[in-house]
């Protein structure tokens, strides 16, 4: 009567699982506009007052913060993160030959 669900393990990456075009470059951002969701929530920042800071209108916050990442280059994140008091640093480390797939990653401190 009841019917087996097949699972599937991720890749790590939900954009990449999902099919979606430019994957790590979104998990890039989804994970940048979660230390940018962090640093407001932390500050205690209305979205208006985050909008003010990060010198966009309310409107284009919100839709950041629910995940409309499209707008916003990962450049203009960093600048986000920076206007929110955070370095922002990008570190290119060599990979062992016998490791094949390079990767890009966000790393909180």
């Amino acid at each position: 009567m009841s019917e087996e669900i097949k699972v599937q393990s991720s890749s790590g990456n939900v954009f990449a699982d999902l099919g979606l075009a430019n994957a790590d470059e979104l998990l890039i951002k989804a994970e940048l506009v979660r230390q940018i969701s962090n640093l407001i929530d932390a500050k205690n920042l209305t979205q208006t007052e985050a909008a003010k800071l990060l010198g966009i209108d309310r409107p284009q916050i919100s839709a950041l913060l629910n995940g409309q990442l499209s707008g916003f280059s990962t450049e203009r994140l960093f600048r986000f993160l920076n206007a929110l008091g955070s370095d922002v640093e990008i570190r290119v480390i060599l990979k062992p030959q016998l490791e094949f797939k390079a990767q890009t990653r966000v790393v909180s401190a």
